[in-house]
């Protein structure tokens, strides 16, 4: 399994001394391993911080099994949500005291109370979600095997990836990966629980390369890697047909000339 990233984004950690608090942070987890949140001080530390008077000194932990996480609730009096922002308003409510409250999101957003106009809140990827070789269903279960990429269809991240892949798919050509602000005015409105952002294509992305499809780290400056992460991820997925032709009919229908002209050529 690869474990769990927990990512608080900039601006989302409440307040320090009345000012913004800015620090992005992304905590890596591995089966067994916990993080704890909350306000946090030197009597407790915590690994992820959350500035905000409502919010306990320890609020609560996250821990980390082989296929799944949990959430622990150390408030005494405030529940806490886990939302599923791909689903159809989905959402656990976790009460006061609950240890060890289970997750089956494999992207959840995790929301505390406060007393401002605006909640706390920070997002949690899960355990890669095994599945079962569709060819082996029904079979001897000793011949069951799982699949080698774990994705989900349903899921935003493999929708930046039909985008990422869908230049290659119509054209069959070497044509440029699409970049950030292209996916973004592609698929943007497309996605269900709101518009998608540049910033969260990007760690869509990252997410992706680094636990979806595992593709490893590259050496030279940022940019060069960003481009040569994106160039891995659609070689391996139509490589190995991860992303098919049929997956196009997941994108809005193409708009403009441009997209007309391409249709019509099919």
């Amino acid at each position: 399994m690869s474990g769990v990233i927990v990512h608080l984004p900039q601006g989302s950690g409440g307040a320090v001394g009345g000012r913004p608090h800015e620090d992005t942070v992304t905590l890596r987890l591995g089966p067994g391993e916990v993080a704890r949140f909350g306000r946090g001080s030197t009597a407790v530390p915590v690994e992820l911080r959350l500035d905000d008077p409502a919010i306990s000194r320890l609020a609560g932990e996250i821990r980390v099994t082989d296929d799944h996480w949990q959430l622990t609730n150390h408030s005494t009096t405030q529940s806490y949500l886990v939302e599923n922002p791909e689903g159809a308003g989905e959402y656990l409510r976790v009460p006061p005291r609950r240890v060890g409250a289970p997750i089956p999101f494999e992207f959840s957003r995790v929301v505390l109370p406060t007393r401002g106009d605006v909640t706390i809140s920070f997002q949690v990827f899960a355990p890669d979600h095994v599945y079962l070789d569709p060819d082996a269903m029904g079979g001897p279960w000793g011949n069951s095997t799982v699949t080698a990429y774990s994705l989900n269809e349903t899921a935003t991240y493999f929708l930046v990836l039909v985008a990422l892949c869908e230049p290659r798919l119509r054209d069959q050509s070497r044509v440029a990966v699409p970049t950030t602000p292209q996916i973004v005015e592609r698929i943007g409105g497309h996605v269900t629980g709101g518009e998608l952002t540049a910033r969260a294509v990007s760690s869509h992305i990252d997410y992706l390369a680094d636990e979806k499809l595992r593709i490893g780290a590259h050496e030279p400056g940022k940019g060069e890697r960003r481009n040569g992460k994106r160039e891995e991820i659609v070689g391996l997925a139509l490589r190995f047909g991860l992303v098919r032709e049929e997956h196009l009919a997941l994108l809005p229908p193409l708009t403009g000339a441009g997209g007309r002209e391409r249709q019509a050529a099919r």
